[in-house]
């Protein structure tokens, strides 16, 4: 998902990667324990009025984009995104999600602003509870907020043995052009899927924009100050744009997975209106497409209030023996591991994977923190009064 508004502020400068995509470690790392992390995290959240176990939640679902390599979407957003929403009013500390509409197997949600980063595990949660009675469960949810990574939230599920697909739209936030339109319409609307792979395998999680890379990627790449390739970003007559920095001032349009309409645009475009029928019209929340957005000079407009959601959850073991689907999950994924790969420097993977390894190593020696971020988490530990997380240069 994209940042809280379409014209978002300037960040802090950040240090140059050493692998492009941001899934190398930064340049003078500091190695930082996952648990303090996540504490800490956690601690912000209590301190904004979060409840404990949700600040848990979230802290975890935070922090995970630093774990897996993702940091566009970890640590870096809580002062540039969580918390502003929750000191603006337009994420709410002790929402409580409401129900009004329950039909089994599918429900109705209205999160009242709650906190996405939690709202979105508690959402699938409640989606797996019904699919352990009917195998499939779908939460249909509105007037939700920000929910960081969608794979963390989809591959807890898969770690139980169950699918789980977690879609959303950008509420009325609109960044991205239908192809051969002047007016941005639709935000990132990112989807994620993910299932178990067997015995011995990590789970595959896909989670994915519907554009070409996510808008924290090129924020990323403005952040460090080098330049994003072409097919990241067009300007308002359709040519290619390397300068991150036109993002955030209105002068950069995302171009939708597939590139150009002739190299594939259209089905990038056409899974972005998918998750905004399936994620915001379903429930009712915001939408992006709208008259209003064709005022102007088509720039970027709105801000992403009243997000919806699409969590849905399917119980194989409700449909045939779970033995068996785990076996021939095993098969299959085995099977794409074990093709030849045309450089045996890099074998053949799949989603999940790579970010699996990563986690991995995390996990054993410390998350990878920028010192710019190191330091920031130390200046918003010290003005709140709690301890901040101490790690070792690596």
């Amino acid at each position: 998902m994209t940042p809280t508004s379409a014209m978002a502020p300037a960040e802090r400068t950040a240090p140059t990667e050493r692998t492009a995509g941001g899934r190398g470690s930064p340049d003078g790392a500091v190695r930082v324990p996952h648990a303090s992390l996540v504490a800490f995290a956690a601690e912000v959240f209590e301190r904004r009025g979060v409840p404990p176990r949700r600040a848990r939640t979230a802290g975890e679902a935070l922090v995970y984009g630093d774990l897996s390599g993702m940091r566009s979407h970890g640590l870096a957003n809580l002062t540039r995104l969580y918390l502003p929403l929750l000191d603006d009013g337009r994420a709410l500390p002790d929402a409580e999600p409401e129900v009004l509409a329950d039909r089994g197997a599918a429900l109705l949600l209205d999160a009242h602003k709650a906190l996405g980063l939690w709202a979105a595990s508690e959402a699938l949660d409640l989606a797996a509870e019904r699919a352990a009675d009917y195998g499939i469960g779908l939460v249909s949810v509105r007037d939700a907020t920000h929910f960081g990574c969608a794979g963390h939230h989809t591959r807890r599920l898969a770690e139980r043995g169950l699918i789980g697909i977690l879609a959303s739209n950008c509420g009325r936030q609109r960044i991205a052009r239908p192809p051969g339109g002047r007016a941005a319409m639709l935000g990132t609307n990112p989807m994620s899927a993910a299932a178990p792979a067997g015995p011995g395998l990590p789970p595959f999680v896909l989670d994915m924009s519907t554009t070409a890379v996510p808008t924290g990627k090129v924020r990323e790449a403005a952040r460090a100050g080098r330049p994003i390739p072409e097919g990241w970003l067009q300007d308002e007559r359709g040519r290619p744009v390397t300068d991150p920095g036109a993002l955030d001032r209105g002068e950069g349009f995302p171009l939708w997975l597939g590139g150009r309409p002739e190299t594939g645009a259209y089905k990038g475009y056409g899974l972005a209106l998918l998750v905004e029928v399936l994620a915001a019209l379903v429930p009712g929340a915001g939408l992006g497409p709208a008259e209003e957005a064709h005022t102007g000079h088509g720039g970027p407009t709105g801000r992403d209030d009243d997000i919806g959601f699409l969590a849905l959850a399917v119980a194989p073991g409700v449909l045939r023996p779970v033995d068996g689907f785990l076996r021939d999950a095993a098969g299959l994924f085995q099977a794409l591991v074990d093709c030849p790969p045309l450089d045996t420097n890099a074998p053949v993977s799949y989603p999940g994977a790579r970010e699996a390894e990563l986690s991995a190593g995390a996990l054993a020696h410390g998350v990878a923190i920028a010192p710019e971020l190191y330091a920031e988490i130390h200046s918003v530990a010290a003005a709140l009064g709690i301890d901040a997380p101490e790690g070792e240069p690596s």
